[in-house]
């Protein structure tokens, strides 16, 4: 319901309102961020600077939006993103691979952005469904609240994929430290989801 009277109030022009409704959704948005990026951006493009961005034009376009419930706009939010995030593939991606000419163009690998494969479709799993709702927003924003080695854990395994060994790779860790990681920052979430649903904050 908060967010919903945040919504409301931003559409009469509030911009404090709008401003507390967006900084709820950053963590989502960053994960979400995360997802779509192609995995040869991350080292170049921070997902913090495409959520940014995102929220600029929020801001910007807000007068436009139409919608008159939360789920309209984090589905708005989640079409910006992912806007953005197209837009810096082009930049970065297309450019590059013109660039280097006709031995990369070549390559079947490069035939489309990775962001067509991550960005999940408007019909899709019940789990995918999750993550564009107010749980997932919640979700997002426990895990912030998680130490950053089992964040970013967490993060690795189940926002990017990536196995326990390229995990400790990147991390320099050991496979078994990982374990523990992931191990540990589950066990937080689930105890943090409890103390929530036991005090009537978790949605």
């Amino acid at each position: 319901m908060r967010h919903q009277q945040l919504l409301e109030a931003a559409q009469t022009g509030d911009a404090e309102a709008l401003g507390e409704l967006l900084e709820d959704y950053r963590a989502y948005l960053s994960v979400l961020a995360s997802r779509y990026l192609d995995s040869r951006l991350r080292g170049r493009l921070d997902p913090a600077d495409v959520v940014q961005i995102t929220f600029l034009e929020a801001q910007r376009d807000l007068p436009n939006f139409r919608g008159q419930h939360i789920e309209e706009l984090l589905g708005w939010l989640r079409h910006i993103l992912r806007n953005n995030v197209s837009s810096a593939h082009q930049r970065h991606l297309y450019t590059q691979k013109r660039s280097a000419g006709r031995e990369v163009s070549n390559n079947p690998t490069d035939s489309r952005p990775a962001f067509t494969d991550l960005a999940p479709a408007e019909t899709t799993s019940p789990s995918q469904r999750m993550m564009r709702d107010e749980a997932g927003v919640y979700l997002a924003n426990c895990l912030e609240q998680l130490p950053e080695t089992q964040r970013e854990a967490l993060r690795l395994r189940y926002v990017e994929g990536q196995s326990l060994k390229q995990i400790a790779e990147a991390m320099d860790k050991s496979e078994m430290a990982v374990a523990g990681l992931l191990k540990r920052g589950l066990a937080a979430l689930r105890q943090q989801m409890l103390t929530d649903s036991s005090s009537g904050t978790q949605p």
